[in-house]
Parts: C-alpha cells; sequence; structure tokens
C-alpha cells in the first residue's frame, strides 16, 4: 500500500489504508494450518499436510509487515498513527500477560490444592503421600517414574542467558537513543545471538529430560505443566529473536533514530516480558 491508497490523510487525520487481502489470506492460513494439523493427528493425512497453510501465514506475514515498514518509512504514519502501534502492543502484551497467567494458575491449583487434597482418599490410594513433584507416586500406576528437572545446571545457565540479553537489549537501546548505529547494531546482534543460545540450550534440556531423566509429557501432571509452560515460554522466545532479528536488519539498513523507532521499542518491550515470565518459571517450575 503506498501514499496514494491513502483515505483522507492530512495534518491531524489518520491514516486508513485502502482495502487489503491479507487479512482473508491469513485466515485461510490459519485454518489450512489447524486443519493440516488435525488430519495428521488423527493419521488422516502425512505432516506436509499442515505446509500450505503455514506458506500463506508466511506470506502474509512478509507481505504485510513489509507494506507497514515502507508505510513508516515514507512519512505516512503521524502521531495517531503512533499512538495506535503503542496501545496495540501494550493490549497485546497484556493478553500474553493472562495467557501465562493462566498457567502458572493451573500450576499454583495443581501443587497446592489438588495434590494434597488426594491424601484424604487413603483407602483409594494407599502409598499416595502427596508431596511434589509426582515423580512416579502418583495415584495412578500407569504413570511412570521419572526424575525432576532440577534447576541448577542447564536451566540456571538459560537465566543467566536471558538476564544477560536484557542487557545488551537495553545497551542497544540507549545507543539509540544517542543516534549511535555501531552500538546499536553490536547490541541487537548480542541480543540475538544469545536468545539462539538459550533455544539451543533448551532443545538440550529438552532431550536430557526425555532419554535421560524418564521425564515427558506422559509424565503425569508434573510433565504437563512442565512441557507446557516452558514449550510456550520457548515459543514466545523464538518469535521475539525473530522480531529482533528483523529489527536488526533494518538497523543495519539505517532505519530507525533517535525519534522515530516504535519498531524497536515493541520488541524490545516483548523481549523483556519474556525475561520476566522465564523469571517466574526458573522460581516456581526448576527452584520451587
Amino acid at each position: 500500500m503506498s501514499d496514494s491508497h491513502a483515505h483522507g490523510h492530512t495534518a491531524g487525520s489518520y491514516y486508513v489504508p485502502s482495502h487489503s487481502h491479507y487479512p482473508f489470506t491469513l485466515a485461510l492460513g490459519l485454518f489450512a494450518l489447524a486443519l493440516g494439523a488435525i488430519f495428521n493427528m488423527n493419521g488422516k493425512a502425512p505432516g506436509w499436510a499442515m505446509l500450505p497453510g503455514l506458506a500463506a501465514i508466511v506470506y502474509v506475514i512478509f507481505g504485510w509487515f513489509g507494506d507497514v515498514i515502507r508505510e513508516s518509512r515514507s512519512g505516512t504514519f503521524k502521531g495517531w498513527e503512533d499512538r495506535a502501534f503503542r496501545l496495540g502492543m501494550l493490549y497485546f502484551i497484556g493478553s500474553e500477560v493472562m495467557f501465562f497467567a493462566a498457567f502458572f494458575g493451573a500450576l499454583f491449583y495443581v501443587r497446592n490444592l489438588a495434590v494434597p487434597d488426594l491424601l484424604g482418599f487413603e483407602l483409594l490410594y494407599p502409598h499416595y503421600d502427596g508431596s511434589w513433584p509426582l515423580a512416579g507416586k502418583g495415584p495412578s500406576e500407569a504413570i511412570p517414574a521419572f526424575t525432576p528437572m532440577g534447576a541448577w545446571g542447564l536451566p540456571a545457565l538459560n537465566t543467566a542467558l536471558l538476564l544477560s540479553s536484557g542487557v545488551t537489549v537495553t545497551i542497544a537501546h540507549w545507543a539509540l537513543l544517542r543516534d549511535n548505529r555501531r552500538w546499536l547494531v553490536l547490541g541487537l546482534a548480542a541480543t540475538v545471538l544469545l536468545g539462539a543460545a538459550f533455544m539451543a540450550c533448551q532443545a538440550a534440556e529438552y532431550h536430557h529430560a526425555y532419554t535421560e531423566l524418564g521425564l515427558t509429557l506422559g509424565s503425569g501432571v508434573y510433565g504437563a505443566t512442565f512441557f507446557m509452560l516452558t514449550g510456550f515460554h520457548g515459543l514466545h522466545v523464538t518469535i521475539g529473536a525473530i522480531m529482533l532479528l528483523v529489527v536488526l536488519l533494518r538497523a543495519m539498513r539505517g532505519h530507525f533514530d533517535s525519534k522515530d523507532h516504535f519498531a524497536f521499542e515493541a520488541a524490545a518491550w516483548y523481549w523483556h516480558f519474556v525475561d520476566v515470565v522465564w523469571l517466574g518459571l526458573f522460581v516456581f517450575v526448576y527452584w520451587l
């Protein structure tokens, strides 16, 4: 969408882009991806059945965001648009807070209410001791024994990596506010590399859990909550690293300055949110 497609964009007005096929294409892509996943999980289709939907989503992401970047670079967006982008990002992060709050709430309910309450059923579960984690000691014999994931080791290393990445992205922000492009690029590059290192360590941790600890998604409620919380957080780290990589590539092309850099701020906000969630995970999932 170019400036010629804007409708009535004068001083003090709000930019209204022309009609776009991207929302409809994205909806079709999401539907095709979900349909392919459902057929695959039920043995009705191979794994590649999800690829058309995924391809449509990637196409929309590149095309739609590319249009927004071009509009921003052309000076189309003014004060109202900047405010809308900021509010939209805040609402999005707020929804992500509620997303993780639901999983942390489930963990709290299981650990502090459901697991202790089962002690009242001694006749049904005579060998149940009500301790957390239920490392193969649950009321059901179907749950195989496993070793819980400890806090010190890869999880502690991942904590150091993410905390360090919070420092490097802040250094990049300070450099941007001073129009220091060298340190902006260096800070962003370091942040992306630290995010990639985090994901590599988490992959190694999952491999260790499955092959050596016997800790899987089938390891009762402990395995389910562990992999749901850490897995979704890993997905968010991946998304945040991709966002920062795009910002890094744009910074290397000369985009952003000390006055106009909301895309950088949005990615940095999201990254700090990911850092805070991980601290909660480290304390309540790994440590306590």
